[in-house]
Formats: structure tokens, sequence, C-alpha cells
């Protein structure tokens, strides 16, 4: 499952295409159009048989004007500073789709981590937070989980900054075990709110979720939580893929018999009937969920996807020219901009609560998010309706529209 490069000009374009519909000027995108800083660092880590491995880590933030950046750390092989600087262009629109007080940040390691020892992997992560203590923390920048990183991850980087710094903020990382300053639903919100986006549009437009069929592209923590949430709602989740396969029942699958099976075997594959990754993007199915990674839909394989509505739960799953494609078809992308915003509305609520140090139950974090989300679900579809757009361009244009009031209130003028 390999996704297609990133792309700065069309992200450009597609804002563009939002100009029409919002107060934004070409003078005012500018400010829009360069990050605020991209630093890269190169991270000489001792390997356990004694050699030096020299790694290349990077992290971009790309507004403050209404915050603190917040973003992910992904840890992968062959990221770059490109790539860090789209995704966090894209944390800066959706905070603002979000209506939350931060800003877009998106960092990480060029790295395989399945490749490195857990104690290679630690001195890795306690060696790239070091050299970032001077620009991270809990009222500057945040640090949060992301591809190839998860709670260990961050809580090595929480000791290395409270090492090198001699404090307890413990705000200055999110996705945190839960004993440490975490908050819970930090695993479950993408999915949950990429779940409840989808019910919210098919409701809009006069559908329901019992027996939609729904094929789930990337059954991590993000596709299954899709999954189970979607499933409870009626639908009929008939395929998912994983890294290592995917699996097909046309009556549906039986998502906590297959959760164990992944659990046991290390993969989807081999529990129902055996397909292609590829061929789970092709089947004939109301909702496509992409939660893999970016470029999973792309200029070589839009022509093949039937789905009637596709959801990106993960950041860019649709690129640009891809999406261009299927909307002339007639189908209804729902984009990561408001399809995936649980995640950083948890990250945000685990924020304010290591700020006050005071903890919320579940039930009361799972209220909170699902109060955002279809806050943002109303102010966007409702911005569709008035100005007759699709829901991309619809929140591009909530999102501009905030970051330019914020930037003229502070004083940038365009």
């Amino acid at each position: 499952m390999r996704a297609s490069g990133l792309n700065w000009q069309g992200l450009m374009e597609q804002l563009q295409e939002a100009l029409p519909y919002c107060e934004v000027t070409d003078q005012s995108l500018a400010y829009f159009k360069y990050p605020k800083r991209t630093l890269s660092v190169n991270l000489p880590v001792r390997m356990d048989d004694g050699t030096v491995r020299v790694f290349k880590g990077y992290r971009t933030v790309h507004s403050t004007a209404r915050g603190p950046s917040m973003g992910g750390v992904r840890l992968k092989p062959g990221l770059n500073a490109h790539e860090c600087e789209v995704l966090a262009a894209i944390m800066t629109l959706k905070a603002a789709v979000a209506d939350l007080p931060l800003g877009g940040a998106k960092g990480g390691v060029d790295v395989d981590p399945s490749l490195l020892s857990p104690h290679e992997l630690e001195g890795l992560t306690r060696r790239f937070t070091s050299e970032l203590i001077e620009l991270v923390g809990p009222t500057t920048d945040i640090l949060a989980p992301d591809v190839g990183s998860d709670q260990q991850i961050m809580a090595w980087m929480l000791d290395a900054y409270g090492e090198n710094t001699g404090s307890t903020l413990s705000g200055m990382v999110v996705g945190k075990p839960l004993q440490l300053g975490g908050s819970y639903g930090s695993k479950d919100a993408r999915g949950r709110s990429a779940a409840l986006v989808t019910a919210r549009v098919l409701e809009e437009r006069g559908e329901s979720l019992q027996r939609a069929r729904v094929a789930v592209y990337g059954f991590g923590d993000v596709g299954r939580r899709a999954a189970q949430t979607l499933a409870a709602q009626g639908a009929l989740v008939i395929a998912v893929s994983d890294q290592s396969g995917a699996t097909f029942a046309s009556g549906g699958l039986d998502l906590e018999a297959l959760s164990r099976h992944r659990e046991e075997q290390g993969s989807v594959a081999g529990f129902a009937t055996d397909i292609s990754a590829e061929e789970v993007v092709e089947l004939d199915v109301d909702v496509l969920m992409l939660a893999y990674d970016y470029g999973a839909v792309n200029a070589g394989n839009a022509h093949a996807v039937r789905a009637r509505y596709v959801v990106e739960a993960t950041n860019r799953a649709v690129l640009p020219e891809a999406e261009r494609f299927l909307r002339a078809g007639g189908v209804c992308v729902l984009p990561d901009l408001v399809a995936s915003i649980g995640g950083l509305i948890v990250n945000y609520l685990e924020w304010v609560q290591d700020a006050s140090n005071f903890f919320w139950t579940p039930e009361e974090i799972e209220r909170a998010i699902d109060v955002r989300v279809n806050a943002a679900v109303d102010t966007v579809t409702a911005f569709m309706r008035t100005r007759q757009t699709d829901m991309r361009t619809a929140a591009y244009a909530i999102a501009l529209n905030r970051l330019h009031e914020a930037a003229v209130m502070r004083g940038v003028y365009p």
C-alpha cells in the first residue's frame, strides 16, 4: 500500500478555487503560502552493534496566527521537508475548520521504525526531541503521534523534554499514555469522527447507513474504529485492508473476530476471502473509507473507484487530480478537513486537560468530541447549501476566512 507523493501546488490550486467563496484576497493568501519555519536536523544514533547511523529529521511550523502550532511526528521511510510542509499547512486549515485556537505543524524522521530495536528507536526519539528543545513546548509547538509513532514514542519525547528543560510540562506532547497525562479517546477519535461525518452527510442527502456497503482501506486504529462505528449503525463492512493484505466477505465481516485474527496473525489476510489492497479501492460499495496515508486515491487509480462516497479519514488521502475526476463522475468526497478532525480535537482536549491539570471521563471526552465535530459539519454544510459548492471548497473557504481574520486582527494586512 504505497501512497503517491504530495504536491504543494495541488493544495494551492484547491485553495484558489475557494477564493471566490470567501473574503480572502490573493494578497492575504500569500501569508498562507509560506510556512513559518522548517527545521532540518541530522540525528546521530548509536546502534546496537556499536556503529553510529545518522538519520534525517524535520519539523515544520506552518502558522501560529490562531495559537500555538500542533502536529504529528511521523517515523516513515522517505519522509522529506516538502511532505512536512504540505501536511503542516493542512493541519492549519483543519484547526481553523474545527475552530480551535491552534496552528498547524508536522515533522518526523526519515526511518522505517520496524527495522530498529526498541533501544535504537528510543535513542532516535530522544535525539530528535533534544534537537527541537528550544522550539517546542505547550505554548509554542505541541508534538503529537502520527504514522509510525505511538504512545510509547510520545512518552519518550515527554521524558527527553523534561530531562533537557528540568520541567514537568506534560502539555508539550499529546497522544501520551493515560498514566502520563494522556486523554481517553486518543486512539479512537479520528475513526469516530470519520464515521460520524459520514452518517451526517448521508442523512443530509436523505440516505441511511442501514445495510450500506463499506470498504475500509487501512485497518489500523483509525480504520478499525471507523468500521466499528459504522457497523454499529447498521452498515455492512465488506472489505478491509492493511499493509500485508486485504480480506472480503460479501455479507459483511465480523469485525470483532477480524480484530482478534489480526492481533494473532499480524494481518487481516486469511480471515475471509483474500483480495489485494488495490481491489479494496475498486469495490462497488456505498462508502470507501480511506484510513491509510495520503495519496491512496490518485490519478493512477481514480478511474477504478466505484464508491458513491469517498471519506478521507486521513490527511490528503485523495489527491487533487483524482478528486476532480471523482467529482465529475458524481462521487461525493468527504475531505480530511472535516472527516478526520476528531484526532486533532482530542489532541486539543488533552492539551487543555494538561494545562488545567483536570481530567475528564471517557464519556465526557466522547461528548466533547462529538459536539465539536457536529459543529464543524453544521458550519460546512450550511456554507455548502448557501454557496452551492462542494464540501472541500466550503471547508477551505471557512478556514481561510478564519485565518484571514486572525492575521488582520494581529496587524498583518493584505
